[in-house]
């Protein structure tokens, strides 16, 4: 009954003209963005940052949480109609739909991808209304030294579940962590990391790392690759799937959901690795698994629906705990902090209109997606055929321009440039920018519960191990970090990176 209440109000919220607009905008960007083989969700969310600074609260959460699972609906029709995925969780997908597409079928896998992604946007938006509450309601009993030891789950996790070179992932969290202590000490005053510039004195807006890591960084490295668009029809036909078709979709949908909405809440998961293991499971258990790899539906149901799942439930550690499990929820986090709302677990009850205006936005906009997807087919083909080279002057005068916003500083531009450089670097000696993002959002946070527990304990260490809750998350952390160490493990990812 408390349930249909807090939903009553996320309804009375969302359903407002002005969030609607926003809500259909957010998912509109989102699709063109994951149709555009380049761009992505975290760089168009980091470019539209300073734009929410003119919006409600509510209205830029709804506008930036659409672009994000939005992104997930896109990325499978470049995967299907051009065998380039839009975003990575899409990769998957490439593998089965693109061939369906040869076979005649893309209207068939479009519509496979917008159900399963439909159903399972729904389901999971219904996981995140039970247990966000719950979750909530037990971090409210959180102390200094729990939330610490969360935190260190949280970094730990994202090095284990990301890929590639363990060391290289250690390393960009490690940077992270010392990127987000340049600034001002809240306790002293003393200056840290600044080298006597005054600009550096609050800190390095994330905005700034984002873009530069992200969005320039992404710029460069598309360039170095030879445009070769080919589309298997320009004309989409039979989008409407038979009963049959229908059938073969209900299990892999629903193992897809399930999948997709356990891995979505781990820290460094989310959407590619709910799709990923998804797609391994179906190839496994299916009755139709012989077509797999030349066509088979259930490679498309289970993977869009499991990324799309992992994409709604991802929200839940930001929503509840305050903890980004993605670099696109680290974005949503600095969007919540400049919008002066503390993100945690006191979100729900001191403001529950936006807290469950978010949540009943999603099921609208997954409404909106199918709209989307399925009627405007003609117009995402087109979109697909704009060559990079149109896309990313565009891309860099908005980056500019938003980034210049902030603090209407250049030294921001020449930041941004720096980190730009950087973000390509990383390109290159396959380092994930995402972990450093995390590490930078996190790293502030992680310092100030450290001294709080440390103070209310009189400088004991041994508070963290002393505390039942906090010593099973750092003994997880422990236990993840040591099973990801060892030599068969280390080496399949790293071998897994490489091809």
């Amino acid at each position: 009954m408390e349930l249909l209440q807090h939903l009553a109000i996320g309804f009375e919220t969302a359903i407002t003209l002005n969030n609607l607009a926003y809500c259909l905008v957010g998912v509109f960007l989102g699709t063109a963005i994951g149709v555009l083989p380049g761009l992505g969700p975290v760089a168009t969310i980091a470019m539209l940052l300073p734009l929410t600074f003119s919006l409600s609260p509510i209205s830029s959460l709804i506008m930036l949480s659409g672009i994000y699972y939005g992104a997930q609906y896109g990325g499978s029709t470049t995967a299907i109609l051009v065998n380039l995925p839009g975003e990575s969780s899409s990769v998957v997908t490439a593998l089965d739909g693109y061939q369906m597409a040869r076979r005649g079928f893309a209207g068939k896998a479009l519509a496979t991808a917008a159900i399963g992604s439909f159903v399972a946007g729904c389901a999971a938006t219904v996981v995140l209304a039970l247990f966000a509450p719950i979750l909530s309601g037990v971090a409210l009993r959180f102390g200094p030294a729990e939330y610490f030891s969360l935190m260190v789950l949280g970094l730990v996790a994202s090095v284990v579940l990301a890929r590639g070179s363990l060391l290289n992932a250690m390393g960009m969290i490690a940077l992270g962590l010392l990127l987000g202590l340049v600034g001002t000490d809240i306790n002293s005053g003393a200056l840290r990391y600044t080298f006597d510039t005054p600009e550096l004195m609050d800190g390095i807006n994330f905005v700034v790392i984002a873009l530069g890591m992200f969005g320039l960084g992404e710029i460069v490295s598309n360039l170095e690759h030879r445009e070769s668009r080919t589309l298997t029809s320009v004309r989409i036909k039979g989008l409407m799937p038979g009963r049959d078709d229908l059938r073969r979709m209900v299990a892999p949908v629903a193992r897809g959901t399930f999948i997709g909405s356990l891995l979505g809440i781990l820290p460094g998961g989310g959407a590619m690795l709910a799709s990923f293991a998804a797609y391994s499971v179906e190839k496994k258990i299916s009755p139709n698994r012989a077509e797999f790899g030349s066509g088979a539906l259930e490679g498309v149901a289970a993977p869009e629906s499991a990324n799309n799942a992992g994409a709604q439930t991802s929200f839940i550690p930001m929503l509840t705990l305050g903890i980004p499990s993605n670099p696109v929820m680290a974005l949503m986090i600095g969007a919540m902090i400049m919008q002066g709302i503390q993100p945690g677990p006191a979100v729900m009850t001191e403001q529950p209109a936006l807290f469950w205006g978010i949540i009943a936005s999603m099921w609208i906009g997954n409404l909106f997606l199918v709209v989307l997807n399925l009627p405007l087919v003609g117009l995402w083909v087109r979109m697909i055929l704009v060559p990079y080279r149109y896309l990313f002057p565009a891309i860099l005068v908005f980056c500019t321009i938003g980034v210049f916003s902030l603090n209407n500083s250049v030294f921001d531009i020449w930041m941004m440039a720096v980190f730009g450089v950087a973000g390509y670097v990383c390109a290159k000696l396959h380092c994930e920018p995402a972990p450093l993002l995390l590490g930078f959002i996190i790293g502030p946070m992680m310092e100030e519960y450290l001294r709080r527990a440390l103070m209310l304990s009189d400088s004991d260490p041994m508070v963290f191990l002393e505390r039942p809750i906090s010593a099973v998350m750092l003994g997880l952390a422990l236990a993840a970090m040591l099973t990801v160490l060892a030599p068969v493990l280390r080496n399949k990812r790293e071998e897994a990176f490489v091809e």
